[in-house]
C-alpha cells in the first residue's frame, strides 16, 4: 500500500523551443529537481514518461531514481497516452495516486502537504487550491487506478475524470501560488522561475 507520483515529461516543449525536462532550475535540470523533490516521504515510487527526447533525459531521471516508462505515441497525442502508460506501470493496492507534469514545478513541502491532507481525509481526489483556482498537482485513491489506464483525450482526458467524480473532490487550500505555476513559454519560463525560487526560500 504505497503512495506513487507520475510525472509526465513527454511533450516536445513546442512553445518552450526547447525540452521542458531539460531547463536549468536551480542549478539541475527541471525533471532532476521535480524527481528530487517527489522522491520524499510521503512518496515511495516515482514513474516518469517520457516520449520527446527520450535518449537524453532517461538517464538524468533513472539516475535521480525514478522509474521510466516511454510513451512511443506521444506526438500529437495530448497528455492522455502518457497518463495511461504511467497508471499501467503502477500496481494494483497502491494506496493514492500523484499526477503532476514537469513544466509544473512543486516544492516537496507542497506535495506532502497536499499528500498528507488526502490521506488524512480519506478523500478521493484531492487538488490544490489558491486564490479561488484549482492547480497542481493532483492525488487521486489508488481506487482510481482503472480509470487513469484509459483515459482518452478525445473523451477530454484527466478533466472527464474529474467531472464524473466532481462531487468526491476536495479542494486543499494554500496560500502560496507556486501550486498555480504552469510554464509553456520562455517568458513564462523566466517569471516562474524568479517567483518560485523566492517562495520557498523565505
Amino acid at each position: 500500500m504505497t503512495v506513487a507520483a507520475i510525472l509526465l515529461a513527454a511533450g516536445e516543449s513546442s512553445r518552450m523551443g526547447t525540452p521542458k525536462p531539460l531547463l536549468d532550475w536551480g542549478g539541475q535540470t527541471l525533471i532532476e529537481y521535480q524527481i528530487a523533490q517527489l522522491k520524499q516521504p510521503p512518496v515511495e515510487d516515482v514513474v516518469v514518461v517520457l516520449g520527446h527526447r527520450a535518449e537524453v533525459i532517461r538517464p538524468l531521471a533513472e539516475r535521480a531514481g525514478a522509474r521510466v516508462i516511454i510513451n512511443e505515441v506521444y506526438q500529437g497525442k495530448g497528455r492522455a497516452g502518457s497518463l495511461r502508460a504511467g497508471a499501467s506501470a503502477i500496481p494494483d493496492g497502491t494506496r493514492a495516486v500523484l499526477v503532476l507534469n514537469v513544466d509544473q514545478p512543486r516544492p516537496h513541502s507542497v506535495i506532502e502537504r497536499l499528500v498528507r491532507s488526502h490521506q488524512q481525509a480519506e478523500n478521493l481526489i484531492s487538488v490544490p487550491l489558491c486564490e479561488g483556482k484549482r492547480g497542481h498537482p493532483l492525488v487521486l485513491d489508488g481506487w482510481l487506478l482503472p480509470d487513469l489506464r484509459t483515459v482518452r483525450e478525445r473523451t477530454q482526458g484527466m478533466r472527464a475524470l474529474l467531472e464524473r467524480y466532481e462531487e468526491s473532490v476536495a479542494e486543499v487550500p494554500f496560500e502560496s501560488n507556486i501550486v498555480l505555476l504552469d510554464i509553456n513559454s520562455p517568458a513564462e519560463y523566466k517569471k516562474a522561475k524568479e517567483s518560485y525560487f523566492e517562495q520557498v526560500t523565505r
